[in-house]
């Protein structure tokens, strides 16, 4: 029980710190370039942190996505899987509370920071851009915490933070970036809308990047 709840803390600080910084500052991928990057490093930092907080204890997983690529790979069981994924939902919606309580209270200041199609990206273009950015995400996460390759896993927690950074810069500008299905969900719930309309893309589009990723990694996964 207790990685369960290290992985509903986890996910509760990554939607807390990452989608805030996105709604204090106001990020806006045409109009407000300093706000992404913001945004970006928010994210980053946030994984690096739990990575560092609970990764002894869970795996710091923090991400159904993750998830389901260790389970692919063999890392994880099914149980686990499941909980896992249960839990992190369970930490994003708290987070996206305390976040709501937050905007709330504050005129100048709304919503929860979900994801949603930007301004001119279509279904399918949002679709594609969470499947390949997630798999890149993913994959970085099975290499840099693989046992068979090198000492990587020494500065896994860095090497994460540092490319989830790397994928928001890239990919806030079509999504918003979820590539996490659990970020998504908690904020949408309670932005409702489009947010809420289209939150299936960011429960999909992550679910087959991660698939794509765990059959990469099987791929290349060096002998032990």
């Amino acid at each position: 029980m207790k990685k369960y709840l290290a992985e509903m803390v986890g996910t509760m600080v990554l939607v807390l710190m990452g989608c805030g910084v996105a709604v204090s500052l106001g990020c806006d991928p045409v109009n407000n370039i300093p706000a992404v990057v913001g945004t970006a490093f928010a994210f980053g930092l946030a994984v690096v942190a739990m990575a560092y907080t609970i990764g002894g204890i869970s795996g710091c997983h923090i991400n159904p996505a993750i998830t389901l690529g260790c389970y692919l790979t063999g890392r994880i069981d099914a149980k686990d899987c499941g909980m896992y994924m249960l839990f992190q939902c369970i930490g994003a919606i708290i987070g996206s509370i305390l976040l709501w309580l937050l905007t709330s209270n504050v005129e100048t200041l709304s919503g929860t920071g979900a994801n949603d199609l930007q301004q001119g990206v279509s279904v399918l273009g949002g679709l594609i851009a969470e499947i390949i950015f997630t798999c890149v995400f993913v994959l970085v996460v099975l290499g840099a915490t693989a046992k068979t390759n090198g000492a990587t896993n020494n500065f896994a927690g860095l090497a994460i933070g540092l490319s989830l950074v790397l994928v928001h810069l890239v990919c806030i500008r079509y999504t918003g970036t979820s590539v996490n299905p659990a970020r998504s969900i908690g904020p949408a719930l309670f932005q409702g809308g489009s947010a809420l309309a289209n939150l299936w893309i960011f429960i999909v589009g992550p679910f087959i990047g991660a698939a794509c990723a765990a059959c990469i990694w099987k791929a290349i996964e060096p002998q032990k």
